[in-house]
């Protein structure tokens, strides 16, 4: 495994990587191989956002075409619905 040395770093920071491995119970470096793992490993990764849309795009490839009813037509269906309902309630005795 390769040795990184990172200088000049500032009061605070150092302080709050020793904070952060205490609260994990690790060792400051083991804290400071932890936290560039994740970072690298994480930016491979797509974001949740374009993870989403890339779902969200496959999901209208493989349904186009089907003829699914809209939003619209949905929502006029859903009322005729509820108001041949009430008509047939209201005519009962």
């Amino acid at each position: 495994m390769a040795t990184l040395t990172v200088r000049n770093l500032e009061d605070d920071v150092v302080r709050a990587l020793r904070i952060r491995a205490a609260e994990h119970g690790r060792s400051a470096e083991a804290e400071h191989r932890e936290i560039l793992r994740q970072i690298l490993t994480a930016s491979r990764e797509p974001s949740p956002r374009v993870a989403a849309a890339k779902r969200l795009a496959e999901f209208r490839r493989r349904t186009s075409g089907r003829g699914s009813a809209t939003a619209a037509q949905l929502l006029e269906e859903s009322r005729q619905g509820r108001a041949g309902n009430l008509l047939r309630e209201s005519s009962c005795p």
